[in-house]
């Protein structure tokens, strides 16, 4: 029988095994790839500390890889290496506002966790993930552009009523909105937010959240309530997937609801294909 070892803290010195991991599922692991991509894995430029569990024999390399930062991101592992990394997370207060990534991680992760950590504010167990590597299906729709810095006063109230409707709470909270803000400038400044504005309204937005060398995540896709059931979701989602597929070459991928009927007709239409399946514990 394989034993691992312990949870430990990666560095440098993992790299090369690091990148094989998240290279054998690039649309699953893009929200950490890109951030290994970027920063290596040095806690200070990373964000966040990247977990390793290993076999004790040192068999077949990492055996589990976990990202703790904002989120605590389990990208691989078996039973006894979520157990591992469960171990590690409790000897420290919880500091992350959910745990993200593939189904079976997530949930398997949060299993060890929910006894201490619990209960979450609410649990979202199937995420389809999807991916489009080609032309969109729908006709991209020619009024949906990259948001520009100055429009960011326009544009950050639009941000807000996506997070609030898809998240359940406020990203105001706490500090008034200023790291919500950032992020959204952020975004912003490097060409990934994008919107159509009608009268100077936004109407259709969306943004490009992570981005590795292979991968681009499509985040916070939303169309202004007075707004729907015109297509835009559909045509506006296409623009941003042939900005990723066309413009940055790389595949388009993004995550939803299982029970989010409407977005998922939508993205289907556009030509995403389901690729593995996502889950979302939130605090």
């Amino acid at each position: 029988m394989l034993r691992l070892a312990g949870a430990r803290l990666l560095d440098d010195r993992d790299y090369p095994a690091v990148r094989a991991l998240l290279a054998a599922d690039p649309v699953g692991s893009c929200m950490v790839a890109a951030r290994v991509e970027l920063a290596g894995l040095d806690p200070w430029r990373l964000g966040g500390e990247l977990w390793g569990a290993d076999s004790r024999r040192r068999l077949g390399g990492l055996q589990g890889l976990c990202f703790v930062g904002p989120n605590l991101i389990p990208l691989r592992g078996n039973p006894a290496a979520l157990r591992s990394f469960a171990d590690r997370a409790l000897r420290r207060p919880r500091a992350c506002s959910s745990l993200v990534g593939p189904a079976d991680e997530v949930l398997g992760l949060w299993s060890e966790l929910v006894d201490e950590w619990g209960p979450a504010r609410e649990v979202r167990p199937d995420q389809p993930l999807m991916a489009l590597d080609d032309t969109p299906s729908v006709a991209p729709d020619p009024e949906v552009r990259a948001v520009r810095p100055e429009e960011i006063d326009v544009y950050f109230p639009a941000a807000v009523a996506m997070f609030r409707e898809e998240v359940g709470v406020d990203p105001r909270l706490g500090d008034g909105g200023a790291g919500y803000r950032a992020r959204v400038t952020e975004l912003i400044s490097s060409g990934r937010a994008f919107a159509r504005f009608e009268r100077g309204e936004v109407v259709f937005k969306a943004e490009i959240g992570a981005m590795s060398g292979s991968v681009g995540q499509i985040q916070g896709v939303w169309v202004h309530p007075r707004h729907r059931g015109r297509g835009l979701g559909a045509a506006g989602t296409a623009a941003v997937a042939e900005r990723l597929v066309r413009g940055f070459g790389r595949v388009a991928s993004l995550y939803v609801n299982s029970f989010n009927t409407p977005a998922l007709a939508a993205y289907r239409r556009v030509g995403f294909r389901q690729v593995g399946r996502y889950a979302t514990v939130l605090f």
